[in-house]
């Protein structure tokens, strides 16, 4: 609908977000030029940080809308995908690279195309194991720790997801009929 204010906000959001900021920075320049300055290089340092990963994420969300269709994601990530699903997602979780945030576009695309929430969360919840940490980690707290806690941060965003899936639906349909 052209008239809806949502739609408005929804298309000059990120503008009046980026202009508050602005605005913002301005005004506390004026107030602690030195600071502002240092808070300014360290936002710089920041987004170089997470440009190479967030483009990164960018590519991906490019194939995947090249390469994917709907029915095949959720194939492969949807609710019926099964433990097939699960692994992908908790396969896709451990390899995957950057800040987290980075890939909440990519995971939204994804969901949009028919990923389950059960897929999304074990993503997310095997985002914590990184396999070239395994062996720092096992220099610091041996090899039975590392391999009990990986084992279990995946059991536990598979246990997450389904029950994340089943709240969410529970709630949703309790929404819905409201």
């Amino acid at each position: 609908m052209k008239g809806n204010k949502s739609d408005k906000w929804t298309f000059h959001g990120p503008y009046m977000f980026a202009l508050g900021v602005g605005l913002l920075y301005g005004i506390l320049f004026c107030i602690e030029p030195e600071r502002t300055v240092l808070a300014l290089s360290t936002s710089a340092k920041i987004f170089g940080y997470i440009l190479l990963p967030l483009s990164m994420v960018f590519v991906l969300m490019i194939l995947v809308n090249l390469f994917f269709r709907s029915s095949q994601v959720t194939r492969l990530l949807g609710e019926k995908a099964g433990f097939r699903g699960v692994m992908l997602s908790a396969a896709a979780g451990i390899i995957s690279m950057g800040p987290i945030y980075a890939w909440y576009p990519l995971l939204k695309e994804v969901k949009q195309r028919g990923a389950g929430n059960t897929a999304i969360a074990v993503f997310l919840g095997n985002r914590a194991v990184k396999p070239f940490l395994l062996p720092i980690m096992i220099s610091y707290f041996g090899w039975i720790y590392v391999l009990l806690l990986t084992f279990f941060i995946f059991i536990a965003s598979v246990v997450i997801g389904y029950a994340l899936d089943a709240i969410y639906n529970a709630v949703s349909l309790g929404h819905h009929q409201n």
